[in-house]
């Protein structure tokens, strides 16, 4: 077998509820969708969610990547080959982690697909399912609790609550969610690196009652120090996020002991199979992982979805970055029931209906 043709193309989704992070509001969602053919009958499709702050990267970006450096150097490779050509990537795509991603999938896809598989198995099949939280943005307190209800009401049993603005209003929304929804919702706090050391033990503290089951990268990302002291200095989980990015972070942050957690996204770290390298990392060293996302197209969230329940040690999913899109082509590539993520249970990846 042998590649043909990789072709990609970007599309801006709007978002049918926009919210706002520490640094940022948030309305609109770039991906670029990718489509390797070959002289078989199997296409594989990938997806790349670039992010100027956090991956370094343009919906441009990735286009002028895929058709100047992917596509010459796979055409007439074989796509079976995972490893050589994503190591043959490396160096051309250094700094573009959600364009390898792409294209990692894109070759998984292709490989599911030759052994009739669906990804999840072929790449371990500890799990068939996974909870997911959905997040909540930085709202009033009365809204917040209202989006808590109106979430929990479809079926969800976990929320994750962005914050990092000011920390009583924080803690004031918080605690208010948890006497809105009960003690039996799972609840999660990210704080997008907006709080100092200082911020988050007050942070901490003051939610105490509410019972949560983390905090998510309260300091800076340039700082992991920071964390360190906030790991220490806190009874709950402490999770890195921004601060992850490569390998060599996940060693760093383990090394050091730094965090409790790790949040492993396909876009920032590269795609599934550096994911499933982060993730090792991560189990040699005791710490638990969640699978995260971006505002990613269902078809990517597939490909997270289907890292995830191929490992035992991911036990924790944050997947919701394909709720709020408008028409995503691929919306029907994962299965949502009562707050847990399904796949279609077809080979690959287990979507192919993009046209690109």
């Amino acid at each position: 077998m042998k590649i043909t043709s990789i072709e990609s193309g970007s599309v801006t989704f709007g978002l049918s509820e926009p919210y706002i992070i520490a640094y940022e509001t948030i309305d609109t969602a770039e991906n670029v969708f990718v489509r390797i053919e070959t002289d078989s009958d199997f296409v594989g499709f990938g997806c790349a969610a670039p992010d100027a702050e956090v991956t370094g990267e343009t919906a441009d970006s990735v286009v002028a990547a895929i058709r100047d450096v992917v596509e010459p150097e796979l055409r007439r490779s074989d796509p079976l080959r995972h490893a050589m050509l994503m190591e043959r990537l490396r160096k051309p795509l250094d700094g573009q982690p959600s364009a390898r991603a792409a294209v990692d999938m894109a070759l998984y896809d292709i490989l599911g697909k030759q052994a009739r598989l669906p990804l999840w198995k072929l790449l371990g099949g500890f799990r068939d399912r996974i909870r997911t939280s959905v997040t909540i943005g930085i709202l009033p307190v009365r809204g917040t609790v209202d989006e808590a209800r109106r979430w929990v009401a479809e079926g969800f049993s976990c929320l994750k609550i962005k914050g990092g603005i000011d920390v009583a209003n924080d803690i004031e929304r918080v605690l208010e969610v948890r006497r809105a929804v009960g003690d039996k919702i799972g609840l999660r706090f990210d704080a997008n690196q907006g709080y100092t050391v200082a911020d988050s033990l007050e942070f901490v503290k003051g939610t105490a009652t509410a019972r949560l089951e983390l905090i998510e990268q309260p300091t800076a990302k340039g700082e992991p120090d920071l964390l360190g002291r906030v790991t220490a200095g806190v009874s709950i989980p402490v999770m890195a996020d921004e601060s992850l990015i490569t390998l060599r972070d996940a060693f760093r942050l383990a090394r050091r002991n730094l965090v409790d957690m790790v949040n492993i996204k396909l876009m920032k770290v590269g795609g599934i199979a550096e994911a499933l390298h982060v993730n090792s990392v991560a189990r040699a060293a005791g710490l638990e992982v969640m699978v995260g996302c971006m505002d990613e197209s269902a078809l990517a969230i597939a490909a997270g979805l289907h890292f995830a329940l191929a490992r035992p040690n991911v036990e924790y999913a944050d997947l919701d970055g394909h709720f709020a899109l408008i028409n995503d082509p691929a919306r029907r590539a994962v299965i949502c029931r009562n707050g847990y993520l399904f796949p279609t249970g077809r080979p690959g990846i287990g979507f192919d209906e993009i046209d690109i």
